[in-house]
């Protein structure tokens, strides 16, 4: 009778231990961590494979639909395509449900449904879904919230709400109630900067897999909102992104060049990414090198464009793209080719973002641009500023017809002798502009202001700074108001805790 009795604890135990065994959990297993890094390295179709592979042989390991979620996120922000959007959102509430279905006692079970909730917010965004968006971003904000109290060694979560935190600390005070009737949402750069530094700082000393992530996030933070340009270059130079093997690491790091004054860099990078069949398409690459090559004036910088605007089938940067080809051939004194390719944008894609409406009301102004002020504004851009001094300086503003040719006269100066840190002449210029540009459309008026703080705000005058930052957001332009004002609200925050 004791055997029978031990034979039965036994059996018992065994499917006991099974049953553990078979129960769902969260588990980045080897096999998900290669998903992952695939998938972030945009090669979806390998990942696909992995993922069919752990759902046959880890049936219970519910963190494929974490990674998968990944797959349809990036696909449709890359692509923008309404139709393959609307085909795609519906997975995601059955990832959700299947989320769901874990264990509550795992860190992974909040972090994940958040992380898709938020991809899923950007992406709407995409698509002008602006109250869903914020809706979604709200409920993934409360599930990191709690996730943090109940986890609060779980070091992935900061990650997230670190950069939350940041943008919060962006939002214009006129727009904060909304926030509030969101489920009072709050934040502040500086709190989010010093979350995601705590998370690369553990990634120093343990493998976390998130740490690509971070690095991104982290060089976004300091560019865009913290102003630190340099910064931001050393963080993505430094860190183990493999741009020739990754296009997504091919786009950060050659967006933060471009924007840090590194366009040669901009180009080596976009000119040697990978373009292998087995990554999936990134189109916008082609539009980033075709502007690049304009900022410095190479003649081949129309082929990236036009294969661009002949190849990508989704909405965004279309008209700005026909811009930049009409630029081209304007620079190359060709005005038939100019006012061809304007007719292109009037025609061609959507003006949902900044870029793409300035290019539509250029469009439809029908006014051609000084092909001096546009040559120096280019290679600005591409952060030649010599070069463009070179050619600005030997004109004066009665050489300019119209008023708003004479008041971008002196804001390009005022630009290129703040590049070329001759900020007594450049406070001069932007001056200028404020005051003769205040009531004009344009966004030479309002940007100007935000420069002026921008050197207050280095020069450690920062009464001077939050005045200029101020007057920044005071200013309604038609073209740019809501980035300009984001970088003027950020800024206001930064010098506000020096003055307090």
């Amino acid at each position: 009778m004791r055997r029978f009795y031990l034979f039965i604890f036994v059996i018992v135990g065994l499917f006991q231990c099974v049953s553990a065994l078979a129960a769902p959990r969260f588990e980045y297993t080897p096999e998900a961590q290669q998903a992952y890094e695939k998938v972030m390295s945009l090669r979806f179709d390998e990942t696909r494979v992995i993922l069919d592979w752990i759902k046959i042989n880890d049936p219970e390991n519910l963190i494929v639909y974490h990674v998968e979620n990944y797959i349809d996120f990036f696909t449709v922000f890359i692509n923008e395509e309404s139709a393959e959007f609307e085909i795609l959102e519906k997975n995601k509430s059955s990832r959700l449900k299947k989320i769901q279905q874990g264990p509550k006692d795992s860190p992974y079970y909040l972090y994940a449904q958040a992380e898709i909730r938020l991809q899923w917010a950007l992406a709407r965004l995409k698509f002008e879904e602006y109250v869903t968006a914020f809706n979604e971003i709200s409920k993934a904000y409360k599930q990191l919230k709690e996730n943090q109290k109940k986890f609060p060694s779980f070091i992935a979560n900061k990650k997230s709400l670190g950069i939350l935190h940041a943008l919060l600390g962006t939002i214009p005070d006129n727009y904060k109630f909304g926030v509030k009737i969101l489920g009072g949402m709050a934040g502040t750069i500086e709190q989010g900067r010093l979350e995601i530094e705590e998370v690369l700082n553990y990634a120093k000393t343990h493998d976390f897999l998130f740490e690509e992530e971070t690095i991104v996030m982290y060089s976004w933070l300091l560019l865009h909102l913290k102003n630190q340009t340099d910064e931001a270059w050393a963080v993505v130079s430094t860190a183990n992104l493999k741009p020739k093997n990754n296009p997504l690491a091919c786009f950060i790091m050659a967006n933060v060049a471009m924007r840090t004054g590194r366009n040669d860099e901009a180009i080596h990078l976009l000119e040697h990414r990978p373009k292998d069949a087995v990554y999936h398409p990134f189109h916008y690459l082609d539009f980033m090198l075709g502007i690049t090559k304009l900022y410095r004036q190479d003649i081949d910088a129309n082929f990236y464009l036009e294969r661009y605007t002949t190849i990508y089938q989704g909405q965004n940067y279309i008209k700005e793209a026909y811009q930049k080809l009409a630029w081209y051939h304007l620079l190359r004194d060709n005005e038939t080719m100019y006012h061809q390719y304007m007719q292109e944008c009037k025609t061609k894609g959507l003006a949902i973002i900044d870029g793409d409406k300035t290019a539509l009301r250029e469009a439809r102004q029908g006014e051609t641009p000084n092909p001096t002020l546009l040559k120096a504004r280019l290679l600005f851009d591409g952060g030649y500023a010599q070069k463009a001094y070179t050619q600005l300086i030997q004109y004066n503003e009665n050489d300019f017809n119209s008023n708003k040719h004479q008041l971008e006269y002196r804001y390009r100066l005022g630009r290129i002798t703040h590049q070329l840190k001759q900020y007594e002449f450049a406070l001069k210029y932007y001056q200028q502009t404020v005051d003769l540009g205040q009531n004009e459309p344009y966004f030479f008026a309002c940007n100007a202001a935000l420069q002026m703080g921008l050197i207050y705000e280095k020069q450690q005058a920062y009464p001077l700074a939050i005045e200029a930052f101020n007057r920044c957001l005071s200013l309604k332009p038609d073209e740019y108001k809501n980035s300009l004002h984001q970088k003027a609200k950020a800024g206001k925050n930064r010098v506000a805790a020096f003055i307090k």
